[in-house]
């Protein structure tokens, strides 16, 4: 009997994990389309501008130096596909000039490698460029002499790069894409974080405390991947015609990062704190009953800055900025530890946190230094 329980209970595990991975699957593909469109586009069009246009024959190195260029292997952004495309290149051009030196075979292969990756690291530190140049080099010389002549491969592997180059400046993709989703997923985190301590103050529950300070420790993933996000952002913006007009944007939401992680930051030292709080019950229940409605108050305005990144367009953007910063300076008007009825060490302290955290968001929202901590209630 127990044997049959436990054979179901296998079944039924196998099954969602099946689930999940198709469903994973499936999202991963869906969310690659527009990058798969542009690798097809990229390696088919290189193939025949050397084939139609340049008339060589079979140009494999074209398209290759384009897939490459353009593949799945991190964010596709200029410097990276600009060193793909140049390890491509020079790989196939290192090759073109050894072969002709040292002729071909095994030897001649090994000698080739060994000193393209010398070459590429002298150049650069980067493995992805290291990597290309010495594979490149090395089929060079491994596969039949080209029908077109010397230095044919050289110039294919150029065509594929540099259309690789013209296909991420030109599409008319969105550059602000993956910032705003990360900046969007953070601010609905730590909306979240602030929402569940609340939970936890009018509950009188440390455990839920506890889940907030995990759900604000979410945070720092979105967090690691946001400078790299907006610089990448920030270059196709400047070289795509497409992607222009949100140079201003990405600028201006780049530019408060500091303040994206210092209120991160804050909301975990808070749900830490509230933990022990609640633990040692060191907040009367005047004082829970005014923190609970203050911390859904700042919740609402973190979610309102959440709606305000998500706004396509300026008019939008400012709507929601607006909305927060009315509801963040309601509640940061509010923090003063005997108005709101709470009292000794610890719960004095717990509302202390709070200050620096809306000083934060404010500025998040575009407020300036000066004008936040105005805001915040004079302590005697």
């Amino acid at each position: 009997m127990a044997t049959a329980r436990t054979s179901g209970s296998n079944r039924r595990d196998l099954v969602n994990f099946l689930a999940r991975r198709n469903a994973a699957g499936l999202a991963r593909a869906g969310n690659s389309l527009p990058r798969i469109i542009r690798m097809t586009l990229g390696a088919v069009g290189a193939y025949w501008v050397a084939d139609t246009m340049l008339g060589h024959t079979q140009p494999i190195f074209a398209a290759t130096s384009a897939l490459i260029s353009l593949g799945f292997g991190g964010a596709t952004t200029i410097r990276r596909t600009a060193e793909v495309a140049l390890g491509c290149t020079l790989g196939v051009a290192l090759g073109d000039t050894l072969m002709h030196l040292l002729g071909q075979g095994i030897w001649q292969a090994a000698v080739v490698m060994s000193l393209s990756l010398v070459v590429a690291r002298y150049l650069d530190s980067g493995p992805i460029f290291s990597t290309q140049l010495g594979m490149q080099s090395a089929l060079v010389v491994l596969l039949p002499i080209s029908v077109d002549g010397p230095f044919s491969r050289s110039l294919d592997a150029l065509t594929g790069s540099v259309l690789a180059l013209l296909i991420i400046i030109l599409w008319p993709s969105d550059p602000r894409r993956t910032p705003v989703a990360a900046l969007s997923e953070l601010f609905k985190e730590l909306s979240e974080a602030m929402l569940e301590c609340s939970w936890a103050i009018r509950d009188d529950d440390r455990r839920a405390a506890f889940h907030a300070l995990i759900k604000a420790r979410a945070t720092q993933k979105h967090l690691d991947q946001l400078p790299g996000a907006f610089r990448a952002a920030q270059e196709i913006a400047m070289l795509s015609p497409a992607g222009r007009r949100h140079r201003e944007e990405l600028t201006r939401l780049s530019e408060r990062f500091n303040h994206y992680d210092w209120a991160a930051r804050n909301a975990r030292v808070f749900a830490r704190r509230l933990s022990s709080v609640l633990s040692n019950s060191a907040l009367t229940p005047e004082g829970s009953a005014s923190l609970a409605p203050l911390l859904r108050e700042i919740s609402e305005g973190i979610n309102a800055l959440a709606h305000s990144v998500r706004e396509p367009n300026l008019a939008g953007q400012r709507k929601f900025e607006k909305g927060a910063r009315s509801q963040l300076e309601a509640a940061a008007a509010q923090l003063d530890p005997r108005a709101l009825g709470v009292e000794g060490l610890q719960g004095e302290g717990l509302v202390l946190l709070l200050r620096p955290m809306l000083v934060d968001l404010l500025e998040a929202a575009g407020r300036d230094h000066e004008a936040a901590i105005e805001v915040l209630p004079k302590l005697s």
